[in-house]
């Protein structure tokens, strides 16, 4: 379904900031698969994350969506099988738009735009009753712009917007770490729901180790641009923190930074 092969990406090269952020990095997601990635500050996850959704083109390798290569696919030709959910909770939502006008957005994602014709009534009602679904109240407030909702409501709209029209992937990046505590457990939950209750093939990264193991049927774990771990479904049943931590010190020179600690 997704098969990544070997793909390289290097920030300013030939200058004194030169980075390796993806070194050979080798992935392959099945239909179904939910795969949380965990790694320190700069391992490069973001950036495979980018890569795929075409934010970034890779220096060399292969990045395949259903046995075709997208290298030299823009973000906007990808868009319309590829969903995502950034950390910011403002990134994934226009805040003047209405929370009709976002999904109706949502709904036409990778077609050509216009707001008209698209806000007719039985999409209203379809907007209604996904909306039911979060439990937060917005399928009253279908009128009301996005930028009045708190944090937490706009990123469980942000990530029903993604999952809207079931695309082959969806890539969470850290979509929980901006939010409260309780928003956080809100919107952790309602990832899980949405994931499992549309099938979606799903690529997530967290800083939080319990959430990583939490969620999902497989996990992997990433250290300067390369996977250096790998659990499977039936690893991940246990797994826990202390072993993660473990897995991670055996890495040479490797230092977890604090969030990763406290999460």
């Amino acid at each position: 379904m997704l098969n990544i092969d070997t793909i390289e990406k290097t920030f300013f090269a030939g200058t004194i900031n030169e980075r390796r952020a993806l070194a050979g990095l080798n992935l392959q997601l099945a239909e179904g698969d939910f795969v949380t990635v965990i790694g320190s500050n700069g391992a490069g996850k973001s950036t495979l994350l980018n890569a795929i959704s075409g934010r970034y083109t890779v220096d060399s390798g292969s990045i395949e969506i259903d046995g075709t290569r997208v290298n030299k696919l823009s973000e906007h030709q990808r868009a319309k099988f590829i969903g995502r959910v950034f950390q910011d909770p403002m990134a994934g939502t226009a805040p003047e738009l209405t929370i009709e006008q976002n999904l109706a957005l949502a709904v036409r994602r990778g077609k050509v735009r216009g707001l008209g014709p698209a806000l007719t009534r039985p999409l209203r009602e379809r907007f209604r009753t996904e909306l039911q679904s979060l439990e937060l109240g917005l399928e009253n407030r279908l009128t009301a712009k996005v930028g009045l909702l708190s944090g937490g409501q706009r990123q469980a709209l942000s990530l029903l917007m993604a999952g809207f029209t079931h695309p082959r992937i969806l890539l969470l990046d850290e979509h929980t770490a901006a939010l409260d505590p309780q928003r956080a457990a809100l919107v952790t939950e309602l990832t899980d729901r949405i994931v499992s209750q549309g099938g979606l093939t799903t690529l997530m990264v967290t800083h939080n180790m319990e959430q990583a193991i939490q969620l999902g049927n497989r996990l992997i774990m990433m250290h300067e641009g390369r996977i250096v771990f790998e659990a499977s479904a039936e690893q991940k049943k246990a797994l826990t923190v202390p072993l993660l931590l473990a897995e991670f010190a055996k890495i040479k020179g490797a230092q977890l930074d604090d969030r990763a600690l406290l999460a």
